[in-house]
């Protein structure tokens, strides 16, 4: 990697803080806290425990849940797994069998959809809902597809390649007055936008630390009052966790992760604006664009996403790769070289799908950063040949 590379991708990783680095580091080392926190027989083990404990309560405070309620796991995938096949192991397991009808979308992360086709395989029913044309799951949507035997819903509260947000609040009312469990996948909503579990009908909601300028390999299941008892856990070997995620607490990890999330809400009020602003910029820099288009809601978003198809031009995304760290579709997609199943569900040609890019910008974007990226940028569109546009 060139050093000169203006980082744009945010959606897909973000650095860790240093102020988060250093109370990872504290955790490590001889003279670090590197105690076992289940070891309560000794100091080492109990401080360990303090600090696994703190940090339980950081993450809690950030998005209004109680400190109890978080369960930690190894990440956002792990959470969405934990969720999904828990609950719907724990209804097969009173019944007697598989079944029963879970709801979710085209749009998902592939951490929910490839678990949902998982429980397709082993007797449940999926309903994949299609985004309307903001890439919005509405309400209205979720209710429609509610029927006697729906016992779980599954719906992002932002989505990865479009920073749309979804209603999750009316989706939450809908879905507890039927009296079946709402799961929301929270990964790029934490520290974005503001969420308050005590007041939302969220039953279950994962995190990931790394989104949010923690480190990766650990993340969190919230946990409500609901799901308390409809949960199996999927990692058995020791109970850690209320029984829900067995094994050995990594302390420093957490200590991260806590870290983290309270930072996000110490900045959240001069970090956001400050990102809307730079959002504004980029647009404006790039308005100039013939035929450039802006997927999913204008209004119902965050600021820190783009994705951005270029439909008069070609882009010289190898080009622009010199300049720029973006992402020419999610990251779970890239690793296969496929087309964005979230562009393909928005109703994008194959080739309109190849001509889009999504930009997300974070805490360390500087407005320089945004004017040379769109400078980048509108060098690497090409201009079509005066043939091809006397032709079309």
């Amino acid at each position: 990697m060139k050093e000169s590379t203006l980082y744009f991708d945010y959606a897909a990783t973000t650095p860790v803080d240093e102020r988060v680095i250093k109370v990872m580091v504290d955790c490590l080392g001889l003279s670090g806290n590197f105690g076992n926190p289940a070891s309560s027989s000794h100091g080492f083990g109990r401080s360990a425990r303090l600090a696994v404990e703190n940090a339980r309560q950081q993450v809690a405070g950030l998005v209004g849940a109680q400190a109890s309620q978080i369960i930690w796991t190894s990440g956002a995938t792990e959470s969405n797994n934990l969720a999904l096949k828990g609950v719907a192991q724990e209804r097969a397991g009173r019944l007697g069998k598989p079944g029963g009808h879970i709801i979710t979308s085209q749009i998902e992360h592939k951490a929910v959809l490839d678990t949902a086709q998982q429980l397709q395989a082993g007797g449940f029913t999926v309903t994949y809902l299609a985004p309307d044309a903001d890439g919005l799951i509405s309400a209205d949507a979720v209710s429609a597809a509610l029927r006697e035997d729906t016992f779980l819903v599954s719906l992002m509260l932002v989505n990865n390649e479009l920073g749309t947000v979804n209603d999750v609040a009316e989706i939450g009312r809908r879905v507890r007055g039927h009296g079946a469990l709402l799961h929301v996948d929270a990964a790029q909503g934490a520290g974005k936008i503001g969420i308050d579990l005590g007041s939302l009908a969220v039953d279950l909601m994962s995190f990931s630390a790394h989104k949010i300028y923690g480190p990766k390999g650990i993340g969190a299941l919230y946990v409500g009052p609901r799901a308390e008892q409809r949960v199996l856990a999927q990692i058995h070997g020791g109970g850690h966790e209320s029984g829900l995620r067995s094994g050995t607490l990594a302390t420093h990890q957490i200590a991260g992760m806590g870290a983290a999330f309270a930072l996000a809400g110490e900045t959240f009020g001069q970090e956001i604006p400050e990102i809307e602003r730079l959002n504004g910029l980029l647009l404006e820099q790039l308005s100039g664009i013939p035929g450039l288009c802006i997927n999913g809601s204008p209004s119902k978003r965050i600021a820190h996403t783009l994705s951005l198809t270029f439909g008069n031009h070609d882009l010289n995304a190898a080009a622009l790769a010199q300049h720029l760290a973006f992402s020419s579709t999610s990251a779970c997609n890239s690793a296969k070289n496929t087309p964005s199943h979230v562009l393909l569900a928005l109703g994008l040609s194959p080739q309109a799908a190849s001509q889009t890019i999504r930009l997300s910008i974070g805490r360390f974007t500087r407005e320089q950063d945004i004017r040379r990226a769109a400078e980048a940028i509108r060098a690497s569109v090409i201009q079509p040949a005066f043939w091809a546009v006397a032709h079309a």
